[in-house]
């Protein structure tokens, strides 16, 4: 789900053309804009507080075979709810699952996955260590 999620909106639609004979799906909640607040950690296990408010979009849809799939993604994309919620719906039925992870859901990651890296490695230059050094003399 965090794949499709975090896709580009026009990613997943090229990769949606690509699907075989989608079947039809039906709107149990169709995508609704909201906000959601996200809390953080100080270094990451100190106290929760909260960063600020976030938008997102939500969907659920029940595809053919009665499986329901669910997506929120961050923005106001309702398209891209919609098709992430389809995806995850049909990624539940076994006889679609393996077709489904090798034509929509690898190829998303592995594009993810390079420009995380890419951004690592234009960051890499200015990234700046500091070191602590201990003086014997306690």
């Amino acid at each position: 789900m965090a794949v499709l999620a975090q896709a580009s909106p026009d990613e997943l639609e090229s990769r949606w053309r690509d699907v075989t004979a989608p079947p039809p799906h039906r709107m149990l909640r169709p995508p609704e804009t909201g906000l959601v607040m996200v809390r953080g950690r100080a270094g990451g296990t100190g106290a929760r507080f909260n960063v600020g408010e976030m938008t997102v979009t939500r969907c659920a849809v029940e595809v053919e075979g009665g499986a329901v799939g669910v997506a929120y993604i961050r923005g106001r994309d309702r398209r891209h709810a919609e098709l992430a919620a389809v995806i995850d719906g049909l990624l539940q039925d076994p006889a679609r699952r393996e077709d489904l992870e090798h034509s929509v859901v690898v190829p998303l990651a592995a594009a993810q996955t390079a420009r995380r890296r890419a951004a690592a490695e234009r960051v890499a230059p200015s990234r700046v260590e500091f070191f602590t050094l201990v003086r014997g003399d306690d």
